[in-house]
């Protein structure tokens, strides 16, 4: 090939072959390194003044020793834990400080009197409110709640920030002033569900929140601003203790916030979604940054059904601020996997030197930012931010601007990349160098007028069918693992990868190469970017839609990777200026290049840059030179005089004949050899090594925007499919992430060498039979099955609900049981969506202590009856002259969560010592409310509730109101007093992990009818 073959960069096999493989294999190892493996801690205890990383740890195994539900004598323990865990800190860093508290002082309460020796009432820095008196009423749907909060919040006085106790003055629910300075809140929830230790639910956050605590007191890290730490309890009910926050003196208090959160077991932090631009910025400072503004996205549209406090403090305060959470894996997610073992000290550095640095930063900030009037009654005048497009570019630095400048670059690509291309295109035909679909030119001399054939069409629509194909195979594969194991994607997420990868090269390389064997172009590539400019013209106008119109910033990865495809196809339009005019290409074919117009038929000149078009010249071992060439017809092969395989390409003999008559001077060898294969002669100009600048532009944006994107909606998708969700949108979305990443080597893959191409295709038949027939879960990828233990306390009857996926390995579960030998399983429908019911009768539970006077040997089903006791009254002694209305009277022993649930909707309700009605919320749904569910921070206690309802027009209407009141119990404790879940944990698989269904793992119910 001459000169080209020489070139370590030519558009050649092997240089084509080497480079992109390299640079893929080099980029996702380096995307999986920093995607697999948490930033190391640092190895010193104290790595920022006022920080111990070792106390944190500590502090955490002791948190996440037991479960620590709502409903549980070990939240108490850990709550007056907490209480002197934050005296503890205060009084080593020397700090005088005040508390505010209306402390409850019977013992069934749960909680005790802390003495704290360092507590002062005098201009104290530092004030914690110990809250066990505020209570909040509040409507979800058609349930609402009613929960009494015991949140810790800790006050830390800014120095621009007034003295004396200026909250005391402020009522949350009467909406007063709030004080001219305001400051910056961080929050986590220090309960758990009922099967987890909450090591990073939220475990690592509370003890986040204990270091911040120390660090904001320490002398010399004083904010400017008041930091305000909020230590939650209530989250796993339904965010209950952030509700209960808001009628909290200093709920309006902070602008901005942190909310530190967590949905697995270790991992990074990520920055799961923010309120607006200017709040995510103070998190650019983060040294390990991790997030992306499609999280946000997702929480937007409901794609992304869990819940953080975070949609309390905006949606109902109307702060602003940031949601940092753990994330994966799913798998481990509220099971006993949450523990300290599966976190790490390196998952505990990420988000507490995370946290330190973006609210040290908003706290210092004295900017108006985050000032000005509120758009509802009773919110924070924390004024309005801009929807903003964040992301981390290889965990190591932070985007972050508006939506409207990436709308303002969605609109300028839109309009002006088509115009330049336009442009190059005019100057191109002005200059006659326009080869793109060029079929001839027509080219006038002395002996006749003549048209040159170009075949510059040749290869145009190629690129769309290869596509096209591919992305069905795609698809296809998608649809096969659905269909035959749709788990697999469970345990072996990097198995789907790779199965998809390797598919997606090796059948984009067969179809390019079968056509360029069949009908080689020299624009093969240029065609290729022009219709990945057109798809991604299309996709960017669909992108601009939604950004304006729906605020989905989303789908910013597509507006640079637009870029990107608009500057590599414009360097192929740039490339046509280093052709020959077609003028004088077609005096060279003619042979009347420097001959004025008097060429020779015939001559060699013309035959040899002929040859790759139509038929070669006789050669050595073809013929004579007295033997003219048989004339090419329509059957002829295109591969004539050429040495060549599917394989190792075409390779063009230029050996010349003796008796040939001599080349024209004009045309000399370096020049024909530059010629590839058998494509269009006249491309011998067109440069060698600009192909390396447009797949450097191209994949380099995939790898940066796409791929990394990728990894983290695999990592948080992949393991709730035992949460109901459709495998199906997993296959695909690997399916689309796989022709994004992939997509730059679409246009040079016709030049790969069968080496790489055939080894991916062993990979893709391996992986393929691997995702096909091998098991799903493991030990170390638990399929999760909700638990929920129903009795009838009236009968004495229990059931044991299993929530999981269906056959086969539901089947494998029960007839690992002791307790279903025998028995009849029944189906029904799940509270979940995509989930299966399965019920039967099961050991009964122990949650309560059956009474000193109960006779040994009686079995504990005849004392259920006494577990919750409850009477109605008709009509309601609060409002005698309504007759559609009652009050209940009830309590259960050992629990404080109750309910009363209705088969017919309530249309108000009042609970006997809740506090006045908060403009914030509803206190029933608009269609009125089937459910109230009762929160209590005292155990055992008695509910008085009045509700009224309306009665329809129907004669089959009697107005009467009928429903069950229950009662739940989570406190499993060391007694193992839920044999049945007992039972679950010694003998179901190892691949099984049980964890609560409902708002706890035992529910007892009595019916009623007035």
């Amino acid at each position: 090939m001459g000169g080209s073959s020489r070139n370590p960069i030519a558009f050649r096999p092997w240089p084509v072959t080497i480079i992109t493989s390299v640079f893929y294999i080099a980029l996702l190892v380096v995307l999986l390194l920093i995607h697999l493996i948490v930033p190391p801690a640092p190895t010193q205890d104290d790595p920022l003044k006022g920080l111990n990383l070792t106390e944190a740890w500590h502090d955490l195994q002791v948190l996440s020793s037991e479960y620590r539900p709502f409903n549980s004598h070990r939240n108490d323990e850990v709550r007056n834990w907490l209480l002197q865990r934050v005296d503890s800190i205060l009084t080593h860093n020397g700090v005088k400080y005040s508390t505010s508290a209306s402390e409850l002082t019977t013992r069934r309460s749960g909680f005790v009197r802390t003495r704290y020796a360092n507590r002062t009432e005098e201009k104290a820095p530092v004030v914690v409110f110990n809250d066990i008196t505020s209570n909040v009423t509040f409507s979800i749907g058609p349930t609402s709640s009613y929960f009494e909060g015991t949140n810790i919040l800790i006050y830390i006085r800014g120095s621009e920030d007034p003295e004396g106790e200026w909250w005391s003055a402020y009522d949350a629910r009467r909406e007063s002033k709030p004080p001219k300075k305001h400051g910056v809140m961080v929050n986590a929830h220090y309960d758990s569900v009922a099967t987890g230790y909450g090591a990073t639910d939220a475990g690592v956050g509370v003890i986040s929140v204990l270091q911040l605590i120390k660090y904001f007191t320490t002398k010399g890290n004083k904010p400017k601003k008041g930091v305000l730490a909020l230590l939650n309890n209530g989250e796993e009910g339904w965010l209950n203790g952030a509700y209960a926050f808001t009628q909290h003196p200093m709920a309006r208090y902070a602008h901005t916030f942190v909310n530190l959160e967590g949905a697995g077991a270790g991992g990074r932090a990520v920055l799961f979604r923010s309120t607006d631009t200017e709040v995510t910025k103070f998190y650019q400072g983060v040294k390990y940054p991790f997030g992306d503004v499609v999280s946000g996205d997702g929480f937007k549209r409901g794609l992304i059904r869990s819940g953080t406090d975070y949609s309390v403090f905006v949606d109902g305060l109307g702060l602003r601020g940031l949601d940092i959470a753990f994330m994966e894996p799913r798998a481990s997610y509220h099971t006993d996997q949450d523990d300290a073992r599966h976190t790490g000290r390196d998952s505990v550095w990420h988000m507490l030197s995370a946290a330190v640095k973006t609210v040290s930063a908003l706290a210092d900030d004295t900017s108006s930012t985050f000032e000005g009037g509120s758009d509802s009654k009773g919110k924070v005048n924390a004024g309005t931010g801009t929807n903003g497009v964040w992301f981390d570019v290889f965990g190591s630095s932070f985007a972050d601007f508006s939506l409207e400048t990436l709308f303002a670059l969605s609109v300028t690509l839109l309009v002006a990349a088509p115009v330049f291309l336009i442009i190059f295109t005019i100057i191109l035909y002005k200059i006659d160098k326009f080869y793109l679909f060029s079929s001839s030119k027509h080219h006038h001399q002395s002996g006749g007028d003549e048209n040159v054939p170009l075949r510059g069409w040749r290869g145009f629509f190629r690129y769309p069918v290869i596509f096209v194909l591919a992305a069905a195979g795609m698809v296809g594969l998608a649809y096969l693992i659905n269909k035959v194991n749709p788990f697999i994607v469970y345990s072996s997420p990097y198995s789907i990868w790779s199965m998809m990868f390797s598919a997606w090269v090796f059948v984009v390389w067969f179809l390019s190469r079968a056509a360029d064997f069949v009908r080689p172009s020299a624009f093969h590539r240029s065609y290729a970017l022009i219709w990945m400019f057109a798809g991604g013209w299309l996709v960017l106008v669909l992108t601009t839609v939604s950004e304006n119109n729906f605020n989905i910033a989303s789908g910013y990865f597509t507006v640079f990777y637009f870029a990107a495809i608009f500057l590599a196809t414009s360097i192929a339009f740039l490339e046509l200026f280093g052709l020959s005019k077609k003028t004088v290409y077609a005096e060279i074919v003619d042979g009347t290049a420097g001959s004025n117009g008097h060429g020779r038929e015939g001559s060699l000149s013309s035959a040899n840059l002929l040859a790759a078009e139509d038929e070669e010249p006789a050669i050595n071992g073809g013929g004579n030179g007295d033997e003219e060439p048989e004339e090419a017809t329509e059957s002829t092969s295109l591969l004539r005089g050429a040495k060549s395989n599917f394989n190792h390409y075409t390779t063009p003999s230029r050996a010349r004949d003796d008796h040939e008559e001599p080349v024209d001077e004009s045309i000399d060898e370096g020049k024909k050899a530059r010629v590839y294969g058998h494509e269009q002669p006249w491309s011998w100009s067109l440069p060698t090594w600009t192909w390396l600048l447009q797949f450097l532009i191209i994949a380099t944006t995939a790898m940066i925007f796409v791929a990394p994107l990728g990894l983290l909606i695999m990592s948080a998708l992949h393991q709730t499919l035992s949460d109901g969700n459709s495998a199906l949108i997993v296959y695909l979305f690997a399916a689309v992430i796989t022709i994004l990443v992939l997509a730059p080597l679409g246009p040079f893959l016709h030049r790969y060498t069968y080496h790489i191409p055939m080894f991916l295709l062993c990979v893709f038949a391996g992986t393929l039979i691997y995702n096909l027939v091998a098991f799903p879960f493991s030990a170390s990828n638990r399929l999760k099955v909700y638990f929920l233990q129903t009795v009838d306390l009236d009968t004495g009857l229990n059931d044991v609900v299993l929530s999981t996926i269906g056959s086969p390995f539901i089947n494998a579960i029960l007839d690992s049981l002791p307790s279903t030998a025998g028995q009849i399983v029944t189906t029904g429908n799940a509270r979940r969506p995509g989930l299966i019911d399965y019920s039967w009768p099961g050991v009964a539970p122990r949650v309560v202590q059956p009474p000193p006077t109960e006779y040994p040997g009686v079995p504990p089903q005849f004392g259920f009856a006494d577990w919750l006791n409850y009477n109605v009254t008709r009509p309601s002694p609060s409002t005698p002259s309504n007759p559609h209305s009652a009050q209940f009277h009830l309590s259960g022993r050992n629990t404080r969560s109750c309910q009363i649930r209705f088969n017919r909707a309530i249309s108000s309700f009042h609970v006997a010592g809740q506090a006045p009605q908060s403009s914030l919320f509803q206190n029933v749904g608009e269609d009125g409310s089937k459910a109230i569910k009762l929160w209590s921070r005292e155990w055992e206690k008695e509910w008085e509730v009045d509700v009224t309802w309306e009665v329809g027009g129907g004669e089959d209407d009697q107005g009467g109101l009928d429903g069950k009141v229950l009662c739940f119990w989570n406190d499993e404790g060391k007694r193992k007093t839920i044999p049945a879940l007992e039972e679950m944990r010694r003998f179901a698989p190892v691949w099984v992990a049980p964890c609560v269904e409902t708002d706890g793992l035992v529910m007892g119910s009595k019916s009623f009818l007035i």
